[in-house]
């Protein structure tokens, strides 16, 4: 039981950490130019004036912690561009505290139903994957929600150019007559442009937080319209008639490859749903993959052969129009 002692203390202490760390980062929120301010106008001694010092490098040195555990995970997924896209209701530092809570819950899980010790660190992995599969699915839903809302509102933007709108004002259409998440982008860009950015550059904007393919041809269509001329109007109709046509096609296309996507999940499933049904009957016949050398090898080639396979069937499945 040493080692489960051990592992079931690393992550209290985990949990604990990242906790503390949100709970720093919620508290110490006052206001340092004002405290100068103060300072300079001589509302507060120079024995005042040395704690607010104190405190300020205490907040720096707090600030670099976050800062760095920001900047890692920026270099890792590029988690704060993850999280506007996903529209994410918690935080970053509420994310990270959730993650390390479904980890002790995995590590849990596994040490409950009395899986092999080797086991324990997967169990704890996969329940920390929890939150970022529920943030990665909340994107993927609002990416595929705006990209069926955005032929309507490039219609609507068509009408409102025919009817003697600018385009800005077409874009405040768009604001006030569609529902989210493609009111909330086209807000934005209106805001942006509003407080003097130019319209290309806050479209380009909108582009970053909403990679879509048919976006990055409206978007373009503006850039080149502002420096040639032309019927935006026009243009719009086409693009979204564009649009329209393509998600005919690859509704088809979903149709098509329907077998071939269940049988990928049910090729990927069924080896893991086999090594748990055959280690709760023979429990002794399975240990040997994780006592014999040879067993940890093959182990090992199953994960990267599994991998391969699932690469190669996304690939064979996912047909881009």
């Amino acid at each position: 039981m040493d080692p489960l002692i051990i592992s079931l203390a690393a992550f209290v202490g985990a949990t604990t950490l990242v906790v503390g760390i949100a709970a720093m980062a919620g508290a110490f929120n006052t206001s340092k130019a004002e405290d100068r301010l103060a300072v300079m106008t001589g509302r507060k001694r120079e024995s005042e004036a040395e704690g607010m010092i104190r405190d300020e490098l205490f907040l720096e040195g707090k600030a670099g912690l976050v800062g760095l555990l920001n900047r890692l995970f920026e270099r890792v997924g590029r988690m704060s561009l993850l999280f506007q896209q996903a529209n994410s209701p918690v935080r970053p530092e509420v994310f990270f505290g959730m993650t390390a809570g479904c980890a002790f819950l995995g590590f849990m899980g596994v040490v409950l139903t009395r899986s092999p010790i080797p086991l324990y660190p997967l169990g704890a992995l996969a329940g920390s994957t929890v939150p970022l599969i529920w943030l990665l699915l909340r994107r993927r839903k609002r990416f595929k929600k705006f990209g069926k809302q955005l032929p309507d509102a490039l219609e609507l933007i068509a009408r409102a150019l025919r009817s003697g709108h600018g385009l800005a004002s077409g874009l405040h259409v768009v604001v006030e007559e569609m529902p989210e998440p493609i009111a909330m982008e086209f807000s934005k860009v209106y805001d942006e442009q509003n407080l003097g950015v130019p319209l290309e550059q806050a479209l380009k904007n909108m582009l970053v937080r909403m990679p879509n393919l048919d976006l990055k041809f409206f978007v373009t269509a503006v850039a080149i319209q502002k420096q040639a001329g032309g019927d935006m109007a026009e243009i719009l109709d086409k693009i979204g008639y564009i649009i329209r046509e393509r998600f005919k096609i690859m509704g088809q296309v979903q149709a098509l490859t329907g077998e071939g996507r269940i049988s990928g999940v049910v090729l990927m499933a069924l080896p893991i749903a086999l090594f748990f049904a055959v280690y709760y009957l023979n429990t002794d016949y399975v240990m040997l993959l994780f006592s014999d050398e040879t067993g940890k090898k093959m182990i090992g080639v199953a994960v990267i052969l599994q991998v391969l396979g699932a690469i190669t069937i996304k690939k064979i499945v996912n047909i881009k129009i």
